[in-house]
């Protein structure tokens, strides 16, 4: 296979994570994995984002940072492959939607001091999902701080992906979610292992 460092990237409950674990375990990869769970101010955001949303977004790049930096910086000569649920610069992007100006103004200052520091990924995978399905599997996975968030949160979040992607063109394969369930069809999950295989020029290809 052509990509040895993988993203999986998409909105939030696309299915990032079980698209990674599977891939991971396939390919016998290098596993990266956001620990969002152990940001004490997520919940609090979700009540209250106007007071909580810039602690919240510089402990995630704090530790996103540290991650990618400790595991991409460690050879693991058992794995020729890493797979990884999120692409660092949703940092940015988040903080662009949930900051005012002038927080949004300081924290983008911090992540373009170390942004530069982290190997970039040589393929992108966008899972693309309507909100209807997003609300579905939220309620699904039932955490109780999601259950609250709105679908023009959601839209705005698609939005912002959209527009990063097009704006800064880098090896990306768009999934459908609507057509394609690497969960439960096997053969869905067989033609993304093809997929993996082809040579893609930069810009956005589709699944």
């Amino acid at each position: 296979m052509l990509y040895r460092f993988i993203t999986i990237e998409g909105n939030i409950g696309a299915g990032k994570t079980t698209l990674a674990l599977k891939l991971a375990e396939h390919l016998q990869a290098r596993l990266i994995l956001e620990e969002f769970a152990d940001n004490p101010f997520l919940p609090k955001f979700y009540a209250e984002p106007d007071q909580y949303a810039f602690p919240l977004e510089l402990f995630f790049m704090a530790e996103r940072y540290k991650q990618l930096k400790e595991m991409l910086a460690t050879r693991d000569l058992f794995s020729k492959y890493t797979v990884s649920d999120y692409l660092f610069v949703k940092s940015l992007l988040f903080a662009k939607m949930n900051l005012k100006a002038d927080e949004f103004g300081l924290y983008q200052k911090l992540f373009d001091i170390i942004n530069p520091q982290l190997a970039q990924p040589d393929l992108l995978i966008f899972l693309n999902a309507p909100v209807p399905k997003l609300q579905q599997n939220i309620r699904k996975r039932n955490r109780p701080y999601e259950q609250q968030i709105q679908d023009s949160y959601l839209q705005n979040v698609h939005n912002m992906y959209m527009q990063y992607i097009r704006q800064h063109p880098m090896r990306t394969l768009m999934v459908d979610t609507t057509r394609m369930d690497f969960l439960h069809r096997p053969e869905d999950f067989t033609a993304l292992l093809n997929a993996l295989e082809k040579d893609y020029p930069p810009g956005i290809s589709y699944l």
